[in-house]
């Protein structure tokens, strides 16, 4: 698929806010809502835009301890893992890497009990070396037009 400057401020304006309607989005990008409509499910069939979401503050419902765990697998037990990480309730987030561990966690709990119960679970089959988050640099990902 071939993308334009029209494509592009769509993306950008629902990076912005997800929750336009399509007449909405028109008025931003000065384009009739038929032809905005077109294009968003011609984005999603694309695979483009693939999910739209919602952000929660966790911390204003009482989960305001943050840490990122690196996991280094004993004995290969990758799948062992996986299957344990893809059910766990405060992952955030989990991505297999390379260098020195195999997996890089985000934990989002009440209180640190959490983090040293989830470490006791997989202690067994894995090493961990965890990072407590202090606060979040925001950085500007949006896509952007260029002109």
């Amino acid at each position: 698929m071939k993308f334009d400057e029209i494509d592009m401020s769509i993306l950008q304006e629902l990076q912005k806010d997800s929750r336009l309607s399509y007449r909405e989005l028109s008025k931003h990008i000065n384009l009739s809502p038929p032809s905005v409509t077109e294009r968003v499910r011609k984005l999603e069939s694309e695979g483009i835009i693939q999910e739209y979401t919602i952000n929660i503050n966790k911390k204003g419902l009482g989960f305001g301890t943050e840490c990122i765990v690196q996991v280094t697998m004993r004995d290969g037990q990758y799948d062992r893992f996986i299957a344990f990480i893809q059910d766990y309730k405060y992952c955030e987030w989990c991505y297999r890497i390379a260098g020195a561990a195999c997996f890089i966690v985000k934990l989002t709990v009440a209180s640190l009990d959490e983090v040293e119960k989830f470490i006791n679970n997989i202690s067994s089959y894995a090493l961990t070396n965890t990072s407590i988050v202090f606060s979040e640099v925001k950085i500007h990902s949006e896509i952007e037009v260029v002109k």
